[in-house]
């Protein structure tokens, strides 16, 4: 058992697992990026990870165990077992054995960082935890970047290619950076064939009045749930919940036949009454969590002053609420600028698509993939900006009420 936990088996069972995950992630990522499709070859990408593994169980410097990785890398291709392999007919042999040496940084590497301050003789628990759950870190890193960009990838690609070159071969996400500006005809033809800048104000100002309704009624109702005391409020506190965990889809049906009868089916109106309603909920459980964190002696003190509990919500709670009020608006922002369903199942005039409707009407057997591409990159990369440039802020409000005191 003593050899099963000794750092060299350690080092050299993680290299070999690593090897495996890096080598599947660089043939997926030359086959989309080079267009030279390839897959791994378990001697080769194994043989670095176990050198790697040894070698930071050796304790020896990272730079020396990148360059015995790359080594092991050169004689497994030079000998026909290297870490990649290029698809018989399907792409560059050159591009591949190229990519293997990169593979052997990206295997030698993480496995260093896996192993560091790690002896080579036999490890406690705790230093073999340590080197499990950097593992598990480093693969989880790994992982939920490849779900993210690599779908995001191909559809940014897709956008770029012609008709003709997606008819000719749908799995080559290169592009041809010669065209120029000529790549990003497709986007032009969305704005001036498409009307899609309609469709995104369309999609702003609903969500911007989403964001007003929503702020309108939320804050009193959480405001209330924290503060007052009135029969029902456990009650009431525990309802929202309830309401935000029912299913939409459960409720699509009623909602179609009202709005069908009251008349408000293919009108902004109608989504204007119904978004709040799907975002109220939550912007109240978020928000009542904050007011309850906040300490009562100040609003006390302006009650003390002659201020009325409407004055006291406006001048003193508000602004002390200005961060989750801030994540809140742009929780429900997102909400309302990323919702399908209901604009889907109630609007039917393209006048009035939103930015989510208008993308599926480009989904069409008559309307090139280019343009489905391109719709659902506007569509993403405005709320993808916005939220990056705001993260702070909202995590900063989503955990301003989580310790009270």
């Amino acid at each position: 058992m003593k050899a099963l936990r000794s750092g060299y088996f350690t080092g050299a069972v993680l290299g070999a697992i690593w090897s495996i995950i890096a080598a599947w992630t660089m043939a997926v990522a030359v086959s989309l990026s080079a267009g030279s499709p390839a897959v791994p070859v378990a001697t080769g990408c194994v043989a670095i990870g176990i050198v790697a593994g040894l070698g930071a169980a050796f304790q020896l410097r990272p730079i020396i165990v990148i360059v015995l990785a790359v080594v092991t890398a050169f004689v497994a291709v030079v000998i026909g077992h290297g870490p990649l392999a290029a698809v018989e007919g399907g792409g560059s042999s050159i591009v591949v054995s190229a990519s293997s040496f990169v593979l052997a940084v990206a295997i030698a590497g993480p496995v260093v960082a896996f192993m560091a301050g790690l002896p080579g003789g036999v490890l406690t628990r705790h230093e073999l935890e340590a080197a499990i759950i950097r593992f598990l870190t480093g693969f989880g890193y790994l992982f939920f970047t490849a779900i993210v960009v690599i779908p995001f990838y191909v559809m940014v690609m897709t956008s770029l290619k012609s008709q003709q070159e997606l008819l000719l071969n749908p799995l080559d996400f290169t592009v041809d950076l010669s065209k120029g500006w000529d790549l990003f005809r497709g986007y032009g033809e969305l704005f001036t064939r498409y009307r899609f800048g309609t469709y995104m104000w369309t999609s702003f100002y609903v969500s911007v009045v989403t964001v007003l309704v929503t702020l309108l009624f939320s804050v009193p109702g959480a405001y209330a749930v924290a503060r007052l005391r009135f029969r029902g409020r456990t009650a009431f506190s525990r309802g929202i919940l309830l309401i935000y965990m029912v299913p939409m889809i459960v409720l699509a049906l009623p909602i179609y036949i009202a709005f069908s009868v009251t008349g408000l089916r293919n009108s902004i109106p109608g989504l204007l009454l119904i978004y709040p309603v799907t975002t109220i909920p939550v912007a109240l459980y978020m928000l009542q969590g904050y007011f309850r964190g906040l300490p009562t002696e100040v609003e006390e003190a302006g009650l003390m002053d002659g201020l009325n509990r409407l004055q006291v919500i406006a001048k003193i709670t508000l602004p002390l609420s200005l961060p989750a009020l801030a994540s809140v608006s742009l929780y429900v922002f997102m909400i309302a600028w990323n919702e399908f369903l209901l604009a889907f199942m109630l609007l039917d005039d393209p006048a009035i698509f939103t930015l989510t409707r208008a993308v599926t009407s480009l989904n069409s057997s008559e309307v090139p993939r280019q343009y489905l591409m391109a719709g659902a990159v506007v569509a993403t990369v405005p709320i993808m900006v916005l939220f990056l440039g705001l993260e702070k802020f909202m995590t900063k409000g989503l955990t301003a009420g989580s310790v009270k005191g």
